[in-house]
């Protein structure tokens, strides 16, 4: 990566804004499920305080569309903090204005500060510029960490770049550094497996990288575009009616480069998307019109199996079916357990991919577990990432 890191700035005695992606997973009591993405910016908090920086975390949670949710506060996200870290992490009222500069002003050497949930404010996704300078404001330096929106123009990722010099955290140095090799230099032979529900979100990536791997394994909902290019019957499948061209061509691209694209070749199918659906595994080509696809079969498994057995490298986006459905998880599960006893380099990719195996605590035996799945997909792509581009260059 030719950004500059927070490795290459002098930060004792500055107030850092450092920006974070702590968009945790909740359950209905408003407890944190799942921590990961705060341990994941750990290091680079822990460099920081270790270095005597004065240090100003700013994140969103959920969707709150410009409006105050008490829900979606960051008391908890706080609370986990200080019991991590040891130390307390004083918490905002709010990300801006004269009480938060107040909190800024009265910081010593080592603290934390958690600025309440960016998306209260409307500004923030419209990246508007007086937002973001207020932003700046609190801070000498502004330090990107939160890889999982580096893909979006909002005022706390891109917007207060503008003003202040601007760096990468550890996470995200991490991120590029582990994505950009598996697009570089992968150990070969290289596979892809993908899920999740449609071919729209990954046509770019499927382009990208179809000249790097060697196989392409797909399931999930997206596979039922595929099938249906193939002319099979899918039922009441979530059908992608716009893609099935682009279907096409992608198999006929896989086929030009020699990349082996394996589709499976039987499914779970259900009558409803509930715990209490009916649900049977049938072969692709008996798939019933008044039917679903929910996952993917056991001989799917073996064959998927089969191939990544022979892998040295695998990259993996996309449950194989729907998993939150304990019924409909057996398809992932059973590639989660396989990559976690693989010896290849092995690249989750973030979002539902990522809770999956952390849920199944298997995180810790893949290579990499990115922190996103929107950035992910469009870094694979072969796109710029808008809260990337926008820090340093590293000086030569």
């Amino acid at each position: 990566m030719n950004k500059s890191s927070v490795r290459d700035i002098e930060v004792e005695g500055k107030r850092v804004l450092l920006r974070v992606d702590f968009n945790v997973p909740l359950d209905e009591m408003g407890e944190i499920t799942d921590d990961s993405r705060i341990q994941a910016t750990l290091p680079t908090i822990k460099y920081l305080i270790a270095r005597g920086a004065r240090v100003i975390l700013c994140s969103h949670l959920g969707r709150p569309d410009g409006k105050v949710i008490e829900k979606l506060r960051l008391a908890t996200v706080g609370q986990r903090l200080s019991q991590i870290l040891g130390q307390t992490v004083t918490i905002t009222p709010d990300c801006i204005g004269p009480d938060v500069e107040k909190a800024v002003e009265e910081l010593s050497n080592g603290d934390v500060l958690l600025l309440e949930n960016v998306r209260f404010h409307p500004e923030e996704e419209g990246n508007d510029a007086s937002f973001a300078q207020a932003l700046a404001r609190l801070a000498d330096i502004y330090v990107n960490d939160a890889f999982g929106t580096a893909h979006r123009s909002h005022a706390s990722v891109v917007g207060v770049a503008n003003y202040l010099p601007a760096v990468a955290g550890l996470l995200l140095e991490r991120e590029i550094k582990t994505l950009g090799g598996i697009l570089e230099s992968p150990a070969h032979p290289f596979a892809a497996l993908l899920g999740g529900a449609k071919v729209s979100d990954k046509v770019g990536m499927l382009e990208n990288i179809m000249d790097k791997v060697d196989s392409l394994l797909i399931g999930g909902g997206m596979a039922a575009t595929f099938l249906k290019a193939k002319s099979y019957e899918t039922g009441l499948s979530l059908v992608e009616a716009d893609r099935l061209d682009t279907a096409v061509e992608l198999m006929e691209k896989a086929a030009r480069n020699g990349v082996h694209l394996l589709l499976p070749v039987d499914v779970v199918v259900a009558d409803s998307l509930s715990t209490k659906a009916e649900f049977k595994m049938v072969s692709i080509d008996n798939i019933p019109s008044d039917l679903r696809v929910v996952d993917i079969g056991q001989l799917t498994i073996g064959s998927f199996s089969r191939k990544l057995e022979r892998c040295k490298a695998v990259f993996w986006n996309g449950p194989m079916g729907i998993y939150e459905i304990p019924q409909f998880a057996e398809g992932t599960q059973a590639m989660a357990r396989l990559l976690a006893n693989l010896k290849a380099t092995t690249v989750i990719g973030g979002g539902s991919t990522a809770e999956a195996v952390t849920e199944m605590k298997l995180a810790d035996k893949m290579t990499f577990v990115s922190t996103g799945g929107g950035a992910s997909l469009r870094f694979l792509s072969g796109k710029e990432l808008p809260g990337v581009e926008v820090l340093m260059d590293k000086e030569v």
